[in-house]
């Protein structure tokens, strides 16, 4: 069966007990049009991994604030190597110094968002990484039509 929307998860690894931008990033991406599966609260790099394979996701969003960014992201990006699911885009959101985010993107993070940013900017930045991945225009992607060549 084709592809027909965008499949997104949100995670929020490790410890950290505020998901509340997780949520607000969710809801957005949901009402894009996105699909979106959304873990909740003290997840492990393993789970999340586990869990966004099985769900077959286009992407991982992680979002934290407690400051275990530079364990935890790259984490999940290996895990999903040792899957053979790289395929899988991972970007990230938080409190993110940016000496850090610098380092995140050098290690694989496709993407990182501060709070306070516009939601919008996530889901434009969704939209034409997939456009290109896809080669289909940026509304295909997030409404009921089928996505050519997938």
């Amino acid at each position: 069966m084709p592809k027909t929307r965008l499949r997104v998860l949100i995670g929020k690894p490790g410890l950290d007990g505020h998901d509340r931008g997780a949520k607000i990033i969710a809801r957005a991406l949901r009402d894009a049009g996105m699909e979106v599966v959304y873990t909740g609260l003290h997840r492990s790099p393993e789970e999340i991994v586990e869990t966004a394979i099985q769900e077959d996701v286009d992407a991982i969003g992680l979002s934290i604030l407690s400051g275990a960014h530079m364990t935890l992201f790259p984490k999940v990006i290996q895990l999903l190597k040792e899957q053979n699911a790289q395929d899988i885009l991972v970007f990230g959101g938080g409190i993110i110094p940016e000496e850090d985010r610098e380092q995140l993107l050098k290690a694989g993070v496709a993407e990182v968002f501060i709070p306070g940013g516009a939601t919008q900017r996530t889901i434009e930045f969704l939209r034409a990484h997939f456009e290109k991945k896809y080669k289909s225009t940026p509304e295909k992607l997030t409404n009921k039509a089928t996505l050519p060549g997938i």
